[in-house]
């Protein structure tokens, strides 16, 4: 009765993890093929101009990130971001993470000026994208709900691995070569580990 529970629960679990794990695939092979599947290098994402606007609000004496809030609420474009002056503080940039759209937004005080910078739309960028969120570290229950369902894929994913063990440890016939690819597994995974 366990052991038919415990399939049961293995197979459904499986399914669960089939878009996610398809999403880590392919993404996986966007990163690891950027060149072949965009013509891109490593160099970094392209911007290019969206708008330029003008500010004349205050930013007060706050964090990089407290007065990058300031100016996406001007914008309309609150949202999960990181921001940072430039060394010399002549710019306050704010990169505006959107999942499909992000966005490059540049301050210049000595002048006032708002420029608003986006990507090209590329389905691999975007796959890349996917891969990297996180969340828990914004303020947007947007990125908490997605850092939670990436909480809960690696629970599912920890049970389906421990379940598999067992249930292959339960069907005697499939012990040998169990045991043949689980060591192999293991054995690309140390050589590997051990070049980096």
């Amino acid at each position: 009765m366990l052991s038919k529970l415990l399939r049961r629960i293995h197979l459904y679990t499986g399914f669960f993890l089939a878009p996610w794990v398809l999403m880590y695939a392919v993404s996986t092979v966007a990163m690891n093929h950027r060149a072949w599947l965009s013509g891109e290098t490593n160099e970094g994402p392209r911007w290019e101009q969206r708008a330029e606007r003008s500010f004349d609000g205050v930013l007060g004496e706050g964090t990089a990130g407290e007065q990058a809030r300031v100016i996406l609420a001007f914008l309309d474009l609150d949202g999960a971001h990181n921001a940072r002056w430039n060394p010399d503080k002549t710019a306050l940039v704010i990169q505006r993470q959107q999942l499909r759209d992000p966005l490059r937004i540049t301050f210049t005080p000595s002048d006032g000026k708002v420029l608003i910078e986006g990507q090209p739309a590329r389905t691999s960028a975007l796959l890349e994208r996917m891969h990297r969120r996180r969340g828990y570290a914004q303020d947007y229950a947007a990125d908490d709900v997605w850092a939670f369902i990436v909480d809960a894929f690696i629970i599912a994913m920890l049970f389906w691995v421990v379940s598999g063990f067992i249930l292959w440890w339960q069907m005697k016939a499939t012990r040998r070569w169990g045991l043949a690819f689980a060591l192999g597994g293991l054995a690309v995974f140390i050589g590997y580990a051990i070049t980096l």
